[in-house]
């Protein structure tokens, strides 16, 4: 057969192999003749595309498309067998879904089928390559493939190969030529159609064949794809469909707390499992497997052990075919930490190859580790979700003559944010706003958001002056007891280590009071290291409402100062954190050459509400990609 012809991708098609499946070096592919389908990489893949490629060719030939009248019963049974061979390959030795195409080129009417896997790292077999001392038992079909077809090859991309023919009604044979080729043709067909039509052999076999060629790969692959998931039923069920059908015919995993993992030796396991989820090959079977199967929960004599254990076989769900088998039950353990227990059963066998049961057992490790990944992301989640609706308001006062307008978006939808905001009413006709951001997130944010915010209450409501509020709130933020409680919350995440020390904890910070009056409202406010407000009037103009200080935080003696101004009818105050000002599409920022100025100044006339969710909307669509920040802003707008 010779070399098998190989190229990327980004080669050119000098050798006839398409570059893309729309345009080739021979000609075009017509739209209308052309499909394309996937198939599960199991045995019923060959006949589905044979399946597949005759009925496509058929209809062409009823449709009257452009070249199919080059199209003759020779070019159609040759392309029927060339892609059962090629299925076929890339079934048995890549062991990955199979995309299948196949159209037709004008104006030749030339049939290009192309056969893809996503093993791109496992070359088609070619029995050249084994020695030749004995009938060689793999690659007759690219030898096959070689014969029938004008020109093939394989081009491997990112993450797939693709192995292509191309058939053709004009290759003409004449005299000796023409008899050999059909004599060849006719041993090739009736050596294929036998061991199409002959039974699979012993499936171990192939086990050990696959075994060794892709375990190692499928275990890379299966962790990467485990190590992503955050949620352990999701876990569960990519375990199912990792496992089925390649290694078993049908996988069960119960899933178990930790405390009645511990307790299943000393007969305190309280509840029993829970039956996450049930896999079978065929799907018709799975609900009843999924009955019987919750009916009999393992139950381990060694909630510890980790390797394989015989489990019983449940014959009744499966039917009269599938009556005798042999299950497995290993045991998930992560950390020494019983998760739960996997079972897998193949039916017609007296035990699992050692191959598979090791496999298996390697697998079951991961996906141990995978559930114990997500429970504990699922921790972490539950107490950051209580810290959260802890640290913001439950209801934004309103302010009589002033409407307002908030928008709060985190960036880390199961956590702490690190911006918080506040409008409560602080007695004496008085109403006090913050919009604030502390460095970082999670719990270490917790904890300072969790002092500032209830400061700024307290302080606000004993009738200290806006600047008096953010000389206290700074010495709070220095003091020992803030490090002390810093200390704690970082304990949440992870132990401390010797190397830990004390935490800076900044503060960026906008506060300001509101005092109504007939005609307008007194507005006094003062910024910490924070955005500077905006101040947008009636007719468009736009001003900042503030002048920059230091953060809180950061020197203790620091002494901050404030400015009052009022607002009159229609007037608005735009308060934002670095979330919109920074936020970013390449190198530029949405607030680059004053662009949340510009924004603001083409909102007026718009109510709080409106001027609110146009921004929030032009900040979102300024980038590319979700924003990376934590997002709030508010709008104050004297009615």
């Amino acid at each position: 057969m010779g070399a098998i012809p190989t190229q990327r991708d980004t080669a050119s098609c000098a050798c006839g192999a398409p570059a893309h499946p729309q345009t080739t070096a021979h000609g075009s592919a017509n739209s209308r003749a052309q499909t394309r389908t996937t198939l599960s990489g199991s045995s019923l893949a060959p006949g589905s595309a044979r399946a597949l490629v005759r009925a496509t060719v058929a209809d062409w030939i009823d449709a009257r498309l452009p070249g199919t009248e080059h199209l003759t019963d020779r070019v159609a049974d040759d392309a029927v067998l060339v892609v059962s061979e090629l299925v076929t390959n890339a079934v048995v030795h890549a062991g990955t879904d199979v995309d299948v195409e196949c159209r037709l080129e004008e104006p030749a009417g030339e049939l290009v089928v192309e056969v893809s896997d996503h093993h791109p790292s496992r070359a088609p077999h070619d029995s050249r390559a084994e020695g030749s001392c004995e009938t060689p038992e793999h690659g007759r079909g690219l030898r096959l493939v070689a014969t029938l077809a004008e020109s093939w090859g394989v081009t491997f991309g990112r993450g797939t190969k693709t192995v292509w023919a191309r058939l053709s009604a004009e290759r003409h044979r004449t005299g000796s030529d023409q008899d050999s080729y059909g004599g060849r043709l006719a041993l090739e067909r009736g050596l294929r159609a036998a061991e199409i039509l002959a039974p699979d052999p012993q499936r171990a076999e192939r086990d050990r064949d696959w075994l060794q060629r892709g375990a190692l790969s499928f275990l890379a692959e299966a962790s990467d794809l485990l190590a992503g998931q955050l949620d352990e039923n999701l876990v569960a069920a990519l375990a199912g469909q990792l496992i089925v059908p390649r290694l078993a015919d049908w996988c069960a995993v119960w899933l178990e707390d930790e405390a009645m993992g511990r307790g299943w030796a000393d007969g305190t396991a309280g509840a029993g499992p829970r039956l996450a989820r049930v896999w079978h090959g065929s799907e018709n079977r799975i609900e009843e497997l999924r009955r019987a199967l919750d009916k009999d929960p393992p139950h381990p004599s060694d909630p510890l052990r980790s390797g394989p254990v015989p489990h019983p076989w449940p014959g009744e769900a499966l039917g009269v075919r599938d009556e005798h088998g042999t299950a497995l039950a290993y045991r998930l353990i992560a950390g020494g930490r019983p998760l739960g227990t996997l079972v897998i059963g193949r039916a017609g066998l007296l035990r699992f190859p050692d191959e598979v049961t090791g496999l298996i057992e390697d697998l079951s490790r991961r996906v141990a580790l995978a559930i114990g990944a997500a429970r504990q992301y699922a921790r972490q989640a539950t107490i950051s979700q209580v810290l959260q609706r802890g640290l913001l308001p439950a209801a934004v006062a309103e302010i009589p003559g002033v409407r307002s307008a908030l928008v709060y978006e985190p960036c880390d939808k199961g956590g702490p944010s690190g911006d918080f905001y506040d409008l409560f009413p602080a007695g004496d006709g008085r109403w006090c706003f913050a919009v604030g951001d502390v460095q970082g997130k999670g719990p270490e944010a917790a904890v300072v958001i969790g002092l500032a915010r209830p400061w700024l209450r307290l302080l606000a409501r004993e009738g200290y002056r806006v600047a008096d509020v953010l000389d206290r709130l700074n010495r709070l933020l220095l003091d020992d007891a803030t490090e002390a409680a810093d200390a704690a919350a970082r304990a949440l995440v992870r132990p401390p280590t010797p190397g830990d020390g004390p935490q800076t904890r900044f503060l960026s910070l906008l506060y300001g009071e509101l005092a109504p009056f007939d005609g307008g409202v007194r507005c006094t406010l003062a910024s910490a290291g924070h955005p500077l407000p905006l101040l947008l009037g009636p007719d468009g103009a736009v001003r900042t409402a503030a002048r920059p200080q230091t953060l809180l935080g950061v020197i203790e003696d620091e002494t901050y100062t404030s400015e009052t101004f009022e607002l009159g009818s229609g007037d608005t105050l735009l308060c934002v954190t670095d979330g919109v000002t920074e936020r970013r599409s390449g190198s530029r920022m949405f607030d680059d050459a004053d662009g949340l100025a510009e924004v603001l100044a083409g909102c007026a006339g718009l109510s709080a509400e409106l001027i609110a969710e146009r921004i929030r909307r032009l900040v979102h669509e300024f980038g590319g990609r979700p924003p990376e920040d934590d997002l709030a802003l508010l709008v104050l707008q004297a009615e």
